[in-house]
């Protein structure tokens, strides 16, 4: 029997705890517009889809701990440097600071928390094709490091002002294998991390 697939992935909805805080927060992270809003649900849109995002109010939730299973981030491409880092800016300007910023091969990616904790990326292609981006998935560059190589977001804006090429910023330099123990505190969460510090220190890997 075939297997029809969707022709594409439509949104996300989101269980508020702070509601007015997360419709602000996707509003600035994405300039989206609200198509629908009141007291119980608000759906946004950024393109042509009637909405990417919506976010219902839910009392009595308790808070989000990222130590539980479920969804780790969900994310968003741009399409060029230019846009990534505007947004960076943008949302630097307004009290949101980056919780990861990384370069994982295929994508220069921006990660934030939104009101909920909620984990968010923003990210650029690196390759300008689906065949790049599956070659280089399947390198050994990849293999020896999926996770990635972090970078300042402020210094590679500065280079990027300064007129650097794309072949200059989108190439990564791997130094040998990364440990998930030093990916960020805080885009882990404070349980996780932890526990990860203790594999690391006990030269165990999670598999």
């Amino acid at each position: 029997m075939e297997i029809i697939t969707p022709i594409k992935f439509a949104h996300v909805v989101l269980r508020a705890k702070k509601y007015k805080e997360q419709i602000a927060f996707y509003q600035l992270l994405l300039g989206a517009r609200v198509v629908h809003g009141d007291k119980q649900a608000t759906f946004l849109t950024y393109d042509d889809e009637h909405h990417r995002i919506a976010i219902t109010n839910m009392p009595g939730l308790l808070p989000r701990l990222r130590a539980m299973a479920g969804v780790d981030h969900y994310a968003f491409t741009y399409e060029d440097l230019g846009g990534l880092l505007s947004t960076y800016t943008r949302m630097k300007a307004n009290g949101h600071k980056p919780v990861w910023c990384t370069h994982h091969g295929a994508t220069i990616s921006i990660y934030y928390q939104d009101a909920d904790a909620n984990v968010v990326e923003t990210q650029v292609d690196v390759f300008g094709s689906i065949e790049e981006t599956n070659d280089y998935i399947n390198s050994q560059d990849f293999k020896t490091n999926p996770i990635g190589v972090d970078f300042d977001p402020d210094e590679m804006l500065q280079e990027l002002n300064a007129g650097a090429s794309w072949e200059d910023l989108s190439k990564r330099v791997t130094d040998g294998p990364r440990h998930p123990a030093t990916m960020p505190r805080e885009y882990m969460g404070w349980f996780h991390w932890t526990v990860l510090q203790l594999m690391r220190k006990l030269g165990t890997n999670p598999s």
